[in-house]
């Protein structure tokens, strides 16, 4: 599930068409329907043309609300850039699209609204011709252009049409197992309690989780969640999600905040980062050490200063490093994008990435060392490498993955710390804090494994729904339908069973929820041939009588549930005698004694073909061993 954002001028119909799109209007507030302008942000959700749904996040278009808008861009696949026909491209246009740019919102589309309002088509092409220089050099760069009236329902197929193959050609956000939830919105809900939304990134959620909510460390648990009112037990990343919380009060949780696994995050006051500068179009003026600015990533707004570890003075249109020391404590992540504004008179001036989240002290201008480290940082720790140069293989040896890093072993063992602590690497047997450079434990990513359960419970459902009376899928068919060799299969569902992930019967796996249930008709059958099967207990019907009178599937079932027993290929007896004989013949060999086939025959006054099949089982799983025509009791 993807989020996309709306990016426009002020009454160019951002919410319109949004509306048109969904047909529910985002505008939550009073103030806002009366105003007929978006102050706030707004959601809503719709389903594309391949099926996917997708949430939307209404951002307001006026200047005095640019601040509210960065709260809803963060983590969005991508965004529909509402442009009017009858103004074309104006100057929140121009700070939009500078922040999708800065934020590197990786794909979208442009809605050429209004265009029943255009005096003719040359008019269109000539706005769509401002509307394409203005996109060139930025992310919205090969971005299509639809023209679209949202009050006459014109072009509304197109721009959903536009949007399906914009997304289509956009990865799914991996699982990394570091879920981050940057809450936009909090309210309470009558007999539920507090609950909060955000774009879920890295990682997914699940009911009964604890999370830790940041920078305060506040706990709290999911008590429930929902996308798009329909209620889940997991929540993936990239997705809307709204995350009811227990063990905290509204009041405790505001904008801006994070839901976070407990541990993943450590809030700081400073933050080493990437920057670039707007260039002089835009208005800016040279950015100078200590200057006043306000930081926004995530859903969160933080004042601070600047301090500059490149330039004293950081001329428009450059880029460069600085050291943020802000007035109160955030909780970010390495890689996070955000936006700077001077805070008088408001205007944006800038964007990059988060490179280093916590640093352990203030650094001085030009120190080449600091500047040198923030360079290899941007590049990518240890850690990352590592974990890029095993996406492409999935489980690998952990030496050869080192190896294909292109780590020495110093680096190897920094790898294994710092992934080890944040759980983003997976061992396939023992813990990641015991690897060594040099072994051949296998390993994998987090996000890969993530993907082989996606994979694997796909298959498991689908097999499920079509096979309800089986127990489950054979360990070989899913082997080969995920295409893993044998021993990489076996040590990944052997974690996938340990964790509770699937539940193994004799030769099958499946979902912990899965019951056999018999229809009424069913359950007549089998309490029919189970009546049959007590009144002669050591004389059974053959398995081919049994499939003719409840069929294979309700047999298969009976043997799982070990209400039947299959001593020999064509020779089941019910589950309590196989139980009792067993328990019987144990007896009569205590002591060293033995048993022939006759003797076991006139045991239970059955036939030689039943007492032959039941030692030959016994033989088979270890309960005895034969010497000649004899059985003894295994040591």
């Amino acid at each position: 599930m993807r989020v996309i954002c709306t990016a426009g001028h002020v009454d160019h119909g951002k919410s319109t068409l949004v509306e048109a799109l969904t047909g529910i209007h985002p505008d939550r507030l009073k103030e806002e329907r009366e105003r007929e302008m978006t102050i706030d942000l707004g959601f809503a959700w719709l389903t594309l043309p391949d099926g996917e749904s997708v949430g939307i996040v209404d951002v307001p278009g006026h200047r005095d609300f640019i601040e509210n808008m960065l709260a809803g861009v963060g983590g969005v696949d991508a965004a529909l850039l509402v442009i009017a026909a009858d103004e074309g491209v104006m100057p929140q246009t121009q700070e939009h699209l500078a922040i999708l740019d800065l934020l590197q919102v990786p794909a979208g589309v442009v809605a050429l609204t209004k265009a029943d309002l255009a005096e003719d088509e040359e008019w269109l092409a000539l706005v769509a011709e401002e509307v394409s220089i203005a996109l060139e050099g930025t992310t919205m760069g090969a971005a299509p252009i639809v023209p679209v009236s949202a009050t006459k329902g014109e072009g509304l197929s197109e721009v959903l049409a536009a949007l399906s193959e914009c997304l289509a050609q956009r990865p799914q956000r991996p699982d990394l197992g570091q879920s981050r939830l940057p809450v936009d919105r909090v309210f309470t809900i009558a007999g539920f309690g507090t609950v909060v939304t955000g774009t879920l990134v890295d990682g997914s959620l699940n009911v009964g989780d604890e999370l830790a909510i940041m920078p305060e460390d506040k706990r709290a648990r999911i008590r429930g969640l929902q996308t798009h009112k329909t209620k889940l037990e997991t929540a993936q990343p990239g997705s809307r999600v709204a995350v009811n919380l227990t063990g905290i009060d509204k009041s405790e949780v505001i904008r801006g905040q994070v839901l976070a696994k407990p541990g993943m995050l450590k809030a700081s006051k400073l933050v080493d980062v990437h920057f670039r500068h707007l260039g002089e179009s835009h208005g800016t003026r040279p950015l100078k050490h200590d200057a006043e600015i306000k930081f926004f990533v995530g859903a969160a707004e933080v004042m601070g200063r600047v301090r500059g570890l490149s330039h004293r003075a950081l001329p428009p249109g450059e880029e460069g490093w600085l050291q943020l020391s802000l007035y109160e404590p955030i909780a970010v992540a390495k890689g996070d994008r955000f936006i700077l504004r001077r805070p008088s008179p408001p205007a944006t001036i800038g964007g990059g990435i988060v490179v280093e989240p916590r640093p352990s002290r203030r650094h001085k201008l030009n120190d080449p060392k600091v500047l040198a480290r923030l360079e290899t940082l941007a590049q990518g720790t240890p850690g990352e490498i590592l974990l890029q140069a095993l996406s492409s293989r999935g489980v690998e040896a952990f030496s050869a993955a080192v190896q294909r890093a292109g780590l020495d072993d110093a680096d190897a063992r920094h790898a294994i710390e710092e992934l080890a602590e944040v759980g983003t690497l997976l061992s396939l047997k023992g813990e990641v804090s015991t690897l060594h450079p040099g072994s051949k434990t296998l390993v994998m990513s987090r996000a890969d494994w993530n993907e082989f359960i996606s994979r694997a419970t796909s298959l498991l459902k689908a097999y499920h729904n079509d096979q309800p009376l089986r127990p489950g899928m054979s360990r070989e068919e899913l082997k080969s339908r995920l295409a893993y060799q044998t021993k990489t299969f076996n040590l990944l569902i052997a974690r996938a069973l340990e964790e509770g992930q699937f539940v193994a019967g004799r030769a099958t796996v499946r979902m912990p929820a899965h019951q056999v249930k018999f229809t009424a008709k069913q359950e007549q059958q089998v309490e029919t041939l189970l009546a049959e099967f007590a009144c002669q207990p050591y004389n059974t019907p053959s398995r081919k009588d049994v499939i003719a009178s409840v069929g294979e599937d309700v047999l298969a079932a009976l043997l799982e549930q070990e209400r039947l027993v299959a001593v020999a290929p064509q020779v089941l007896l019910a589950g309590e005698t196989h139980e009792s004989m067993v328990a019987r013949i144990r007896t009569e060999l205590a002591d060293g004694k033995s048993l022939t086939v006759a003797q076991v025959r006139d045991l239970f006054g059955t036939t030689r073909k039943y007492a032959l099949a039941m030692m030959e089982h016994l033989d088979t799983v270890g309960v005895t061993v034969r010497r000649g025509d004899e059985r003894v009791l295994t040591r």
